[in-house]
């Protein structure tokens, strides 16, 4: 069990914050600079593409190595973004933010609960009621809560 939140990483942003409609989209970007400028903590790079990266990418159509590829000729998030519409899939802003109410939702009463359980259980924080999704456990982990 470990009790410990992990430093911010500066330059790395919750995974509520929007791009265009979209949550993570930013964070998933932010964290493809920070390994690009070898800022990215050792402990974050076993997961880079996989879980909610690959969720992101995945809704829009775009593969991650491709999507880390672009990211290398710089850009914006808007940039990137418009990026992932002309290459991937073009979602409208309604498809956005359903998308993005049911990403920020992860692990309230869904498939994810136990893990997301057993995550709070890992950290010592079996009784912080107050994390109720992955985005509460990111945003604790991370010392924003």
């Amino acid at each position: 069990m470990r009790e410990s939140v992990r430093k911010p990483v500066p330059g790395l942003r919750s995974p509520r914050e929007e791009v265009e409609g979209l949550v993570y989209f930013g964070r998933m970007l932010d964290k493809l600079r920070l390994e690009q400028a070898g800022k990215l903590p050792a402990d974050y790079l076993e997961n880079l593409g996989k879980g909610f990266d690959g969720a992101c990418c995945d809704f829009l159509g775009v593969s991650y190595p491709k999507l880390r590829d672009r990211l290398k000729q710089g850009g914006s998030d808007r940039d990137l973004f418009h990026w992932c519409q002309t290459h991937g899939l073009k979602r409208d802003t309604q498809e956005r933010a359903i998308w993005s109410a049911y990403l920020s939702k992860r692990g309230w009463r869904d498939d994810l609960a136990d893990r997301l359980a057993f995550r709070k259980k890992e950290a010592g924080w079996e009784t912080r009621d107050e994390i109720q999704t992955f985005f509460d456990y990111i945003d604790a982990d991370e010392g924003r809560t």
